[in-house]
C-alpha cells in the first residue's frame, strides 16, 4: 500500500481544487505538502516538473514524500501537465487523475469493482 501526497500551495487554484473533489469523491486519503511553506519541496517540484506547477501528486512509500520510484522524464521545457510519468502526475483532469489513482492502487476501477 502506497501514501499519496499532493503537493499544493495554500493560495488555491483550479486544478488544487479539481484534485481535491476528485480525491473527496473517490474517498482517497492524502496528505498535503505545501510548496509555498516548505522550500525543500518547493525545489522537489522545480526538478521534476521544471516548474511550480502544483497540484503534483505523488505515489510514496508510507511516511514518505518523494515517489516510490523515479518518475518519467519529461523533455526539457515540456509542460507537465496531465502526463502520467508512473509515480508522479502532474496538473491533471478528472480522467486523467482516477485513470492514474487506479494505476497506482489507490483505487478500483469499476471492472475490478465488478470482479
Amino acid at each position: 500500500m502506497r501514501e499519496l501526497i499532493m503537493y499544493s500551495r495554500t493560495l488555491g487554484c483550479p486544478y488544487i481544487t479539481l484534485a481535491k473533489r476528485v480525491l473527496a469523491d473517490c474517498g482517497v486519503p492524502y496528505r498535503e505538502v505545501y510548496i509555498d511553506r516548505d522550500a525543500d519541496a518547493r525545489q522537489r517540484v522545480l526538478a521534476w516538473t521544471g516548474f511550480l506547477s502544483v497540484p503534483t501528486l505523488v505515489a510514496a512509500e508510507p511516511g514518505n514524500v518523494l515517489p516510490y520510484q523515479p518518475p518519467a522524464p519529461l523533455p526539457p521545457g515540456a509542460s507537465p501537465r496531465g502526463i502520467n510519468r508512473g509515480s508522479l502526475i502532474t496538473e491533471p483532469s478528472v480522467d486523467q487523475l482516477k485513470a492514474w489513482l487506479a494505476q497506482e492502487g489507490f483505487i478500483q476501477t469499476e471492472s475490478e469493482a465488478l470482479d
